[in-house]
């Protein structure tokens, strides 16, 4: 289980939580499946606005009714999908919103060990409130938390 720890600023509020997980919302999540339908409405009578085919995809529930969630993806696109579709194991993808690839840091923050181009997704290792471990199929170590987007900024994730 993954322990929330929300920035200074978002303490001073109490979080919203879910009228039905009663867990935070908005909070991040990914996708279970390689095939995901993003509905227009919270019912399969909903017309689908998009197919997403890339499991572990992070997005951010927005909302609850029922057995649905209200999702918002890296690029904004907003819908409903089931909530047995989404799984809570944290990933993250690296810096959707730039053009040149990331470094990957050694524990030392100071020792490269991997360029990560934008979009590539890892599992979420924890995030200190600025630098986050990421590990993949060929990589592991630690990117600045401000280049990746499936993290709150300042959130700290154990």
């Amino acid at each position: 289980m993954i322990a929330l720890h929300f920035p200074p600023f978002a303490r001073a509020q109490e979080p919203q939580l879910g009228p039905v997980s009663k867990l935070p919302i908005p909070r991040y999540v990914s996708l279970k499946s390689d095939r995901v339908n993003l509905r227009e409405g919270p019912s399969k009578e909903h017309p689908t606005l998009w197919i997403y085919q890339r499991a572990g995809l992070p997005v951010e529930i927005t909302a609850e009714f029922e057995t649905w969630r209200k999702i918002r993806d890296s690029e904004g696109t907003e819908g409903w999908v089931l909530h047995s579709l989404l799984s809570g194991r944290r990933t993250a993808l690296v810096a959707p919103w730039k053009k040149e690839p990331q470094l990957l840091m050694a524990s030392n923050h100071s020792t490269p060990v991997a360029k990560l181009g934008p979009g590539v997704i890892g599992n979420l290792r924890g995030c200190d409130g600025k630098w986050c471990r990421i590990a993949g199929k060929e990589f592991d170590g630690y990117i600045q938390q401000e280049n990746l987007w499936g993290v709150y900024p300042g959130e700290k994730v154990e």
